[in-house]
């Protein structure tokens, strides 16, 4: 009687630890495995958002097409022209990603709005940053072929938008790259003009051309101006 009125005590008065799971759906801090997982996968899909959605495909193109011009076809490295080409995106993006911070990540951090609504807003600023670089054209083409038609342009999904996005990326870099080109070309017509006016027909043009086209960059500092040019480019 006794071990049993000691057992139905103990039971009385002990209460059994529960576990509770924050999934960010709830106005509290999100629990720190989900912000590792959210983490994790970020990082993950960060390298396509990098491309897809940033700056990054025009200033590569440009630097690409700047490379082949030039005619030089590892100097400088494609990694160094990676790299150049991603802090100059950090550089222009840094507003955007700011204003992200701001509202979104930073108040679901410290768990006042839910996940869904971090989510939200953090596509405000996105939106209007890749809508002042989307052509009208490219920006319609895919919301008539999703058939949408909101009357406000930042009410255009991602799925419509991306794609558009990134045409018009492909078509700005293609028509700097194209004037960035024209002064490489006429050096190289030049010396192939002379070259074939003094009979050297079997000299490769090239090999006389390429040293007056890197002495002309460097004398214009071609860098700094296509780079400066890049940067401009962007509303």
């Amino acid at each position: 009687m006794n071990f049993l009125a000691a057992t139905s005590s103990f039971a009385t008065t002990t209460t059994v630890p529960t576990v509770a799971i924050n999934l960010g759906n709830t106005l509290s801090k999100p629990n720190q495995s989900i912000v590792v997982i959210l983490l994790l996968t970020l990082l993950s899909v960060a390298p396509s958002l990098l491309i897809m959605m940033t700056s990054f495909v025009r200033i590569i193109i440009v630097l690409s097409i700047t490379k082949n011009a030039l005619g030089l076809s590892t100097v400088p490295p494609s990694q160094v022209l990676a790299g150049l080409a991603l802090f100059l995106t950090l550089f222009i993006m840094a507003p955007t990603f700011t204003q992200i911070n701001n509202v979104a990540v930073t108040p679901y951090l410290n768990g006042k709005i839910s996940a869904v609504t971090a989510y939200n807003d953090a596509q405000g600023p996105l939106k209007t940053w890749m809508l002042k670089e989307t052509r009208t054209s490219e920006l319609a083409l895919f919301t008539q072929v999703t058939k949408q038609s909101p009357a406000d342009p930042t009410k255009v999904s991602m799925t419509a938008l991306i794609p558009a996005f990134v045409l018009s990326e492909i078509k700005s870099a293609f028509i700097i790259g194209f004037v960035v080109y024209i002064p490489f070309m006429i050096v190289d017509l030049v010396v192939a003009s002379i070259l074939m006016s003094m009979g050297m027909m079997m000299i490769p043009p090239s090999l006389i051309s390429l040293p007056f086209k890197l002495l002309l960059f460097v004398l214009v500092d071609g860098w700094t101006l296509v780079v400066h040019g890049l940067l401009v480019s962007f509303r």
